[in-house]
């Protein structure tokens, strides 16, 4: 007879209620692969009383999250309540604590207090599992803590998000605007009612922190890195890129450099026979490079119940094997801090598009001001429209220093004859 293990659910919406009903039909297999039997001993949602397609047993449920890391009968707690405070805090850290194992899905809580629970974890000799934080069901998480812990990364750069990439690709295929767009994910299920996360490049963030704090054997950085979203790229920008040979996308990226770290989020312009440019809908995908590895590519599904559900069963079959890790690879004790680079120093070409009135020595001011900021001109577009009297002027530049462009922009945004903020993207020259 196999060992059983009792699980407790904390949070049953889509991802829960999926969960729960992929862990019931596989339940055999899963005990013979791993020698122990999953058991869903509690449930616990907001809404007990709420209408579902799974039929729970009165028996299950329990009204009190915080009760359950205090029950003998309880071994892992799987936490998909979501957030980095209230419940799911104070739930994974008295589980950890309590020792329960703890399996979650939570980016914004391992990327805050990561540092933090992998200490109680390992002090406690339990499992803090999060397959399931970054990139849905591509196992990029596993593969940095087993595969390729021996090597030595370099660099991290993907696509993270698979409402944005979503977002990105429907507005360059369909030829749409950006809310239309937003609304078709809201009503397919890929985007949040409240979507301001996945929008302004808040949950990439917490997904490169976590991916650094794993590649780079580091604790997790709670300083501000360079962040932007997509909420302002209009379906102007993505045409007028495409025209240039190049696609949108949404990417965060990391490079240790002389012992400095840079972690970024934004928009940037790719070659539209790039790897990253061609990671359509929601997609997600991931680039390595390290020694001796070279460079891995990572691609698969990264939003929605079912690669997230694959994520949390590979967690779960772990701890049922026993396998007790370190959260982050190596020990807490041996994770360092890394300083960060100045992101005033970091190198770029960039896609600038400013509106402006449509008068003699408008041009001119402008690569005026280009040239004193040292920033060179490799390519430019100008549109007028004579009915209004105003242009659209499209500058692709050579690689310049960041605190260029801003000092640039910053005079840009203040002149009479700019009429809305200029858009700044910048470009990524990768080469798979």
């Amino acid at each position: 007879m196999f060992e059983k293990m009792n699980i407790a659910i904390v949070g049953f919406g889509n991802i829960g209620s999926y969960f729960y009903n992929v862990l019931e039909k596989n339940k055999i297999s899963i005990s013979i692969k791993t020698g122990k039997i999953p058991i869903v001993k509690y449930i616990c949602a907001r809404n007990i009383n709420k209408k579902r397609l799974i039929k729970i047993p009165k028996s299950k449920w329990i009204k009190n999250p915080l009760s359950l890391p205090l029950l003998d009968d309880v071994d892992i707690i799987v936490e998909l309540v979501g957030g980095s405070e209230g419940v799911a805090k104070k739930l994974v850290f008295s589980a950890l604590k309590n020792k329960k194992h703890v399996i979650t899905a939570n980016k914004t809580l391992i990327a805050k207090y990561g540092d933090v629970l992998s200490r109680i974890a390992e002090k406690n000799t339990v499992n803090l599992e999060f397959e399931a934080a970054v990139a849905g069901g591509v196992p990029i998480i596993r593969s940095l803590k087993d595969s390729l812990l021996s090597n030595k990364i370099y660099s991290i750069i993907g696509i993270l998000n698979g409402t944005s990439n979503f977002i990105l690709t429907q507005m360059e295929k369909k030829q749409e605007s950006f809310k239309k767009i937003l609304k078709e994910a809201q009503l397919k299920g890929y985007a949040e009612t409240n979507p301001k996360a996945d929008l302004n490049g808040e949950d990439v963030m917490s997904k490169i922190k976590i991916l650094s704090a794993l590649a780079f054997k580091k604790k997790i950085s709670q300083k501000k890195i360079l962040m932007e979203g997509i909420e302002n790229i209009d379906l102007e920008d993505i045409q007028n890129v495409l025209r240039m040979g190049f696609k949108v996308k949404l990417i965060g990226k990391s490079i240790l450099k002389n012992g400095k770290l840079l972690e970024f989020v934004y928009p940037a312009l790719i070659p539209k026979n790039n790897y990253l440019a061609n990671i359509n809908g929601v997609l997600n995908a991931v680039i390595l490079s390290g020694y001796p590895v070279g460079q891995s590519v990572y691609q698969g599904e990264g939003a929605g119940p079912e690669p997230t559900v694959s994520s949390i069963i590979s967690d779960l079959c772990s701890v049922l094997r026993g396998n007790i890790k370190y959260p982050f690879g190596v020990s807490s004790k041996l994770r360092k801090i890394i300083k960060s680079s100045n992101y005033n120093n970091y190198r770029t070409s960039a896609y600038i598009k400013i509106d402006v009135i449509d008068k003699y020595g408008v041009l001119s001011s402008i690569t005026n001001s280009l040239a004193k900021n040292k920033i060179s001109i490799k390519r430019v577009i100008q549109n007028p429209n004579k009915k209004s009297k105003t242009a659209t002027i499209i500058i692709i530049t050579h690689k310049s220093l960041e605190k260029n462009y801003i000092k640039c922009l910053n005079f840009l945004k203040k002149s009479q004859f700019v009429l809305k903020k200029p858009v700044f993207m910048r470009i990524e020259n990768i080469w798979w």
